[in-house]
């Protein structure tokens, strides 16, 4: 399994490089990161800025070059500020990566579907692995994530808005539904809303295929040591054995596409 980053608990302030606006809501942060080979797709990073942290999923990875990239969209003060404010040069701070990423390499064909901003999850997996092809979800077509970065590779995506204004007309699992009838996929991964990362665990035991998918949970420390992220009465940390879980602990997760906890730890039923 990917292991944990305990020992680098303070923020590295690092100076953004590079900024992507994607979406009217979404934009892209890259800056420099010495990357090594304990960085995996899947895993997250806390970042610091106006004297608060986030968890961000890392959404890019480039071993070349040494750089990382975070992507937000804007949900809130922390995240307008970023997509309003923070610009080439800007300091922010980065403690990570933290949690388990996605472990693919025994699976020829995969099938990644991708939600809103949950396709930065998958991204980086088109340059760790060539086996791929990629659902791309969101609600219209000027909302779609990584547009030109998708043209850039050799890569099958698979475009679906619910309005139909661009590809597929409809919910993205409709569209892996369809894929995985006439495919010979091994597994799911995916990363969004958790009724779409719920619907897709219920394919792939319909389907007889292997997941794994990104569950997103409200986090403070990013360690495993406040248990705000706790599913199942503590029992599973999803920024320790998480955010990525595979199916036979996706199986044993009574809270999984049924229940979530707001900033207090109260549950609220989805």
């Amino acid at each position: 399994m990917i292991s944990n980053v305990y020992d680098d608990e303070v923020p590295k302030v690092v100076k953004i490089k590079e900024t992507i606006i994607e979406t009217p809501t979404v934009k892209t942060f890259v800056f420099p990161w010495d990357i090594t080979d304990d960085i995996h797709p899947g895993q997250f990073v806390m970042v610091w800025d106006l004297d608060t942290e986030k968890p961000m999923t890392i959404s890019i990875i480039d071993r070349e070059n040494n750089l990382m990239g975070i992507t937000v969209r804007k949900a809130g003060p922390f995240t307008n500020n970023m997509y309003d404010n923070i610009d080439v040069g800007d300091m922010i701070g980065i403690r990570g990566p933290y949690g388990h990423g996605f472990d693919l390499h025994h699976y020829n064909k995969i099938l990644a579907v991708g939600g809103g901003s949950g396709i930065a999850s998958l991204a980086p997996l088109l340059s760790f692995y060539d086996n791929v092809e990629l659902v791309s979800a969101a609600s219209t077509k000027d909302e779609l994530v990584f547009v030109d970065r998708f043209k850039d590779i050799d890569v099958k995506v698979y475009e679906c808005t619910d309005d139909g204004t661009k590809g597929f007309k409809g919910f993205s699992t409709e569209l892996a539904e369809n894929l995985l009838k006439d495919g010979d996929y091994d597994i799911i991964v995916g990363c969004g809303p958790e009724i779409m990362s719920y619907k897709l665990y219920e394919l792939s035991k319909k389907y007889d295929v292997d997941c794994q998918l990104s569950l997103d949970r409200y986090m403070k420390c990013g360690l495993g040591i406040c248990g705000q992220c706790c599913m199942d009465d503590g029992g599973v940390r999803v920024c320790v054995e998480g955010p990525v879980f595979d199916k036979n602990l996706l199986s044993q997760l009574t809270e999984f596409g049924k229940y979530r906890r707001d900033a207090s730890g109260s549950i609220v039923k989805y």
